[in-house]
């Protein structure tokens, strides 16, 4: 279901735009109907009133925890059920931020990330997004939404995009606390620099600085050079004030070397953005493993040095083994039905 879906039903059943916006406000807030001064049985017309709970139960169907999983980190990894049966995973991270998915699977390939190796299932409609931050919101505040989940929002650009225009105006979250992360598409940054109503953040996936490289670990992500990259997302970042974050899946003795230092200080020197370098989240069959913490510690620290801006991150939840994807593939491995087990790595930061 997409948000234009809702919109019609409910002006179907005699909502005027402010009614429209109370039940979309109400929706995305997590908020039961009545709240506020204005009770539903006097601002709401007859009609919408009694299309009302078939409304807001269809919207509650459209997506369900199925388990939640709390780190001591004071993150808690959400396995939410769809309507269909299929699964993505959402995160609610420290100081009022969620991670959600935008796809079922993924195209791209990334050869260190598993959420693709299925391929993509499905896209997820503009509403079953917003249900992410609805089913966070009835758990704690969240104050911003990262794009980072499962899939690559460039693949699914109508529904993120409308996703993302509801939640920075009804949804009330401030456009540089909403976060979309590509691994670079031509067409997310033409569609960005078109934007007038809401201008999300950039996150950019670099991973390295070597265009061979690069082939390699994202096989099928457009064949734009980092160089082509860090142009096009420092032309997005001068007009919309955001700095870009460059994200960096640290691979021990693929992309943790000295080469690599130096190709980032070539790159991003004098950039306006931030590198954070997320630690591989270790699963098997990827043939990657994860760098020791020194081993990241002394790169970041040598990046600092070379007066490059650079975070050392780590992805949230490890305590409880709830990597990305590793909650639906311990689903499936349990015997879940019709679901094929996908993994991720790194992505949700």
């Amino acid at each position: 279901m997409r948000i234009p879906d809702i919109q019609r039903r409910l002006r179907q059943a005699g909502a005027g735009p402010l009614h429209e916006q109370r039940v979309l406000r109400l929706w995305s807030h997590a908020l039961p109907r009545d709240t506020g001064r204005r009770k539903p049985g006097t601002f709401f017309p007859s009609s919408l009133l009694a299309a009302l709970p078939e409304i807001e139960s269809d919207l509650a169907a459209l997506a369900r925890v199925h388990s939640a999983h709390p780190g001591a980190d004071g993150s808690e990894r959400l396995l939410v059920a769809l309507a269909d049966g299929q699964t993505v995973e959402s995160v609610l991270l420290p100081r009022g931020g969620l991670c959600v998915s935008s796809q079922v699977g993924c195209a791209v390939g990334c050869r260190f990330c598993m959420t693709g190796r299925d391929g993509l299932l499905r896209q997820l409609g503009s509403a079953e997004i917003v249900a992410q931050v609805a089913l966070a919101r009835a758990r704690r505040a969240v104050r911003k939404v990262v794009f980072m989940g499962m899939g690559e929002p460039a693949h699914n650009l109508d529904n993120v995009m409308e996703a993302i225009e509801l939640l920075g105006t009804t949804g009330g979250i401030g456009h540089k606390s909403l976060v979309l992360s590509t691994v670079g598409d031509p067409r997310v940054f033409e569609h960005l620099a078109s934007q007038q109503r809401v201008r999300p953040a950039l996150a950019l996936s670099l991973h390295t600085t070597r265009a061979d490289l690069r082939r390699q670990l994202l096989p099928r992500a457009p064949a734009m050079t980092p160089e082509a990259l860090v142009d096009a997302a420092e032309a997005y970042a001068r007009a919309s004030g955001y700095p870009i974050q460059y994200q960096w899946t640290l691979l021990a003795g693929v992309n943790d070397g000295p080469d690599e230092l130096d190709g980032i200080v070539r790159l991003l020197s004098g950039r306006f953005g931030v590198l954070n370098l997320i630690p591989f989240n270790t699963v098997e069959g990827t043939g990657f493993g994860r760098p020791s913490w020194e081993r990241c510690e002394a790169f970041a620290r040598t990046l600092h040095r070379r007066g490059i801006l650079a975070k050392l991150r780590d992805s949230a939840g490890q305590d409880v083994d709830a990597g990305c994807g590793q909650l639906r593939a311990r689903m499936a491995e349990a015997g879940a039905p019709a679901e094929a087990p996908i993994r991720m790595a790194a992505r949700m930061v």
